[in-house]
């Protein structure tokens, strides 16, 4: 792995946690050399992530549709700031670009973006490694519903296996770096 896209909040949420955990998540990718894709915004969670990469001199590759850089949440320190037409091209890009991804706490478009990833590596469009960066247990409910959604027969265990959780960035990083891709072969859900 030598890039990998960070999808996570444009807000920083409540818990000053959240804002450590991306400092932790930053330091981490530096001490290991590894680049940082992200949505390009220089606020919130985003905003976080990227200062502390940038500071260190590590690329940061910003990702951003034209319609919010009109409204000036483009970080224009970034690496390399990459302005696309819609949001969808912008997940695309962040998907092709990242060796690996993690999902820091973040909202609707967090959990799209994670879901979407989720999607592709079913489906074998990607077979890169995902993980949830659980900080403070934000995922923790998600987790809950995804295990009752495999226990429902909606979602294969094995795909469910496949994503990487943990709170320690180190812990996240080593498990991504081991990852072995697997194919789920039965369309339906025994």
């Amino acid at each position: 792995m030598k890039k990998i896209t960070v999808y996570c909040g444009s807000n920083k949420g409540h818990n000053p946690a959240y804002s450590q955990g991306a400092l932790t998540l930053a330091q981490e990718l530096i001490k290991r050399k590894l680049d940082l894709v992200y949505g390009a915004g220089n606020v919130g969670l985003m905003g976080v992530i990227a200062d502390a990469m940038l500071a260190s001199e590590q690329k940061v590759y910003g990702i951003i549709p034209q319609k919010l850089v009109d409204i000036e949440v483009a970080h224009e320190g970034c690496t390399e700031l990459i302005v696309v037409e819609t949001m969808r091209d912008r997940k695309w890009l962040m998907a092709e670009k990242g060796d690996g991804f993690i999902a820091m706490p973040g909202g609707i478009g967090t959990f799209e973006e994670l879901f979407e990833i989720m999607t592709l590596n079913q489906l074998a469009y990607i077979r890169k490694p995902l993980a949830l960066y659980n900080v403070s247990g934000y995922y923790d409910k998600l987790i809950s519903f995804l295990d009752h959604s495999a226990k429902e027969g909606f979602l294969h265990q094995a795909q469910l296996n496949l994503l990487i959780v943990s709170s320690d960035p180190v812990e996240l990083l080593d498990k991504m770096e081991a990852f072995e891709p697997q194919h789920i072969d039965k369309w339906e859900v025994k």
